[in-house]
Protein backbone atom coordinates (compact mmCIF):
# COMPACT_ATOMS: atom_id res chain seq x y z
CA UNK A 1 0.00 0.00 0.00
CA UNK A 2 1.30 3.43 -0.96
CA UNK A 3 1.04 6.59 1.11
CA UNK A 4 0.48 9.81 -0.81
CA UNK A 5 1.19 13.01 1.11
CA UNK A 6 -0.90 15.53 -0.77
CA UNK A 7 -2.82 18.77 -0.71
CA UNK A 8 -6.30 18.05 -2.14
CA UNK A 9 -6.54 21.25 -4.24
CA UNK A 10 -3.11 20.71 -5.83
CA UNK A 11 -3.36 19.89 -9.54
CA UNK A 12 -0.14 17.84 -9.44
CA UNK A 13 -1.57 15.78 -6.58
CA UNK A 14 -4.75 15.19 -8.60
CA UNK A 15 -2.65 14.00 -11.57
CA UNK A 16 -0.72 11.69 -9.26
CA UNK A 17 -3.85 10.13 -7.78
CA UNK A 18 -5.35 9.67 -11.26
CA UNK A 19 -2.15 7.98 -12.47
CA UNK A 20 -2.09 5.66 -9.44
CA UNK A 21 -5.79 4.83 -9.88
CA UNK A 22 -5.25 4.15 -13.59
CA UNK A 23 -2.47 1.69 -12.62
CA UNK A 24 -4.76 -0.02 -10.10
CA UNK A 25 -2.56 1.02 -7.19
CA UNK A 26 -4.02 1.17 -3.68
CA UNK A 27 -2.98 4.20 -1.69
CA UNK A 28 -3.82 6.17 1.40
CA UNK A 29 -4.00 9.93 0.87
CA UNK A 30 -2.65 12.00 3.76
CA UNK A 31 -3.45 15.73 3.86
CA UNK A 32 -0.01 17.33 4.10
CA UNK A 33 -1.25 20.37 6.05
CA UNK A 34 -3.69 18.67 8.42
CA UNK A 35 -1.28 15.76 9.07
CA UNK A 36 2.14 17.22 8.33
CA UNK A 37 4.86 14.54 8.55
CA UNK A 38 7.07 14.83 11.62
CA UNK A 39 10.71 15.83 11.45
CA UNK A 40 11.65 12.16 11.91
CA UNK A 41 9.27 11.02 9.16
CA UNK A 42 10.65 13.68 6.81
CA UNK A 43 14.23 12.67 7.63
CA UNK A 44 13.36 9.06 6.79
CA UNK A 45 11.60 10.04 3.54
CA UNK A 46 14.56 12.21 2.58
CA UNK A 47 17.05 9.41 3.23
CA UNK A 48 15.02 6.84 1.25
CA UNK A 49 14.47 9.22 -1.66
CA UNK A 50 18.14 9.72 -2.45
CA UNK A 51 17.29 13.34 -3.32
CA UNK A 52 18.81 16.55 -2.04
CA UNK A 53 16.78 17.97 0.86
CA UNK A 54 16.08 21.12 -1.14
CA UNK A 55 13.95 18.97 -3.50
CA UNK A 56 11.48 18.57 -0.62
CA UNK A 57 10.69 22.30 -0.61
CA UNK A 58 7.77 23.79 -2.52
CA UNK A 59 9.87 26.54 -4.08
CA UNK A 60 6.92 28.02 -5.99
CA UNK A 61 4.77 28.39 -2.88
CA UNK A 62 3.82 31.57 -1.07
CA UNK A 63 5.20 30.28 2.24
CA UNK A 64 8.61 29.64 0.67
CA UNK A 65 8.79 33.29 -0.42
CA UNK A 66 7.38 34.67 2.84
CA UNK A 67 10.00 32.81 4.89
CA UNK A 68 12.76 33.88 2.47
CA UNK A 69 13.75 30.24 2.10
CA UNK A 70 15.95 30.83 -0.94
CA UNK A 71 18.39 32.71 1.29
CA UNK A 72 17.89 30.51 4.36
CA UNK A 73 18.68 27.36 2.36
CA UNK A 74 22.24 28.61 1.87
CA UNK A 75 23.12 28.62 5.57
CA UNK A 76 20.58 26.45 7.40
CA UNK A 77 21.61 23.02 8.65
CA UNK A 78 19.79 19.89 7.52
CA UNK A 79 18.28 19.68 11.00
CA UNK A 80 16.94 23.25 10.77
CA UNK A 81 15.49 22.59 7.31
CA UNK A 82 13.74 19.42 8.50
CA UNK A 83 12.32 21.41 11.46
CA UNK A 84 10.92 24.01 9.07
CA UNK A 85 9.35 21.40 6.80
CA UNK A 86 7.75 19.64 9.77
CA UNK A 87 6.39 22.92 11.12
CA UNK A 88 4.64 24.03 7.91
CA UNK A 89 3.03 21.55 5.52
CA UNK A 90 2.71 24.17 2.77
CA UNK A 91 6.52 24.34 2.56
CA UNK A 92 6.66 20.71 1.43
CA UNK A 93 6.75 19.88 -2.27
CA UNK A 94 3.94 17.57 -3.12
CA UNK A 95 2.96 14.95 -3.59
CA UNK A 96 5.33 12.69 -1.73
CA UNK A 97 4.63 9.04 -2.51
CA UNK A 98 6.14 6.17 -0.54
CA UNK A 99 5.76 2.45 0.01
CA UNK A 100 8.10 2.52 3.01
CA UNK A 101 11.14 1.65 0.89
CA UNK A 102 10.95 3.98 -2.12
CA UNK A 103 10.04 7.67 -2.19
CA UNK A 104 9.16 10.04 -5.02
CA UNK A 105 8.63 13.78 -4.69
CA UNK A 106 6.45 15.65 -7.17
CA UNK A 107 5.00 13.99 -10.26
CA UNK A 108 6.95 13.02 -13.33
CA UNK A 109 5.31 10.25 -15.33
CA UNK A 110 8.68 8.78 -16.33
CA UNK A 111 9.75 8.52 -12.68
CA UNK A 112 6.41 7.02 -11.70
CA UNK A 113 6.65 4.44 -14.50
CA UNK A 114 10.08 3.40 -13.20
CA UNK A 115 9.18 3.45 -9.52
CA UNK A 116 5.51 2.59 -9.12
CA UNK A 117 4.41 0.61 -12.20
Amino acid sequence: MLTVYEYPNCSTCKKTKKWLNDQGKNFEAVHIVESTPSKEELASLHEKSGLELKKFFNTSGKMYRELEMKERMKTASEDELLELLASEGMLIKRPIVTDGKHVTVGFKEETFNQTWK
